[in-house]
């Protein structure tokens, strides 16, 4: 089992000792969508939820899940983040477009809080207008690129990408 790095040579978890690896920075963007009813995306954007204005609660909150990452999923190292931006577009008729962008200069990689950015995002969305739309779905939830560390740059391909949606 040793090829796996989350686990010892017994079978047991661990979480990886990333003390010898240099510091880099290193940024990782990922994504979502939150597939909805028209109506509900006018709504949204229109600010006109008596919630109040989903998008920038839901923006507050992928940036405050980023940060917590390292609570949420149990082998994740805590970082020392330096920015955190999620950012929304209206794509077609019925969706919300979620996108997080978190970069870091440490031991290793911010995918894992680019992902969570957007899942509580996107979560945060559903929360706020399940009231008008308990059929709203959340979708795709992807990395779509990280630079940094020694696995390098990566990108999803478009072309790829469109026929795996």
């Amino acid at each position: 089992m040793s090829q796996l790095t989350h686990f010892d040579d017994s079978g047991a978890s661990r979480m990886v000792d990333v003390g010898g690896k240099a510091e880099t920075d290193r940024v990782a963007r990922a994504s979502a969508v939150v597939r909805m009813g028209g109506d509900t995306l006018n709504l949204i954007r229109d600010r006109k939820l008596s919630k109040g204005d989903v998008l920038e609660v839901a923006r507050l909150a992928g940036i405050m899940a980023a940060k917590k990452t390292a609570d949420l999923i149990p082998l994740c190292h805590s970082l020392p983040l330096t920015s955190v931006r999620v950012e929304f577009a209206f794509c077609e008729p019925d969706c919300l477009r979620i996108e997080a962008t978190v970069t870091v200069f440490a031991r290793t990689g911010v995918e894992m809080e680019a992902l969570t950015a957007v899942s509580v995002a996107a979560l945060t969305v559903y929360d706020m207008a399940k009231a008008v739309d308990r059929g709203m779905t959340i979708e795709r939830i992807r990395l779509e690129e990280k630079t940094g560390g020694k696995s390098g740059h990566f990108v999803r391909n478009p072309v790829a990408s469109r026929t795996s949606d």
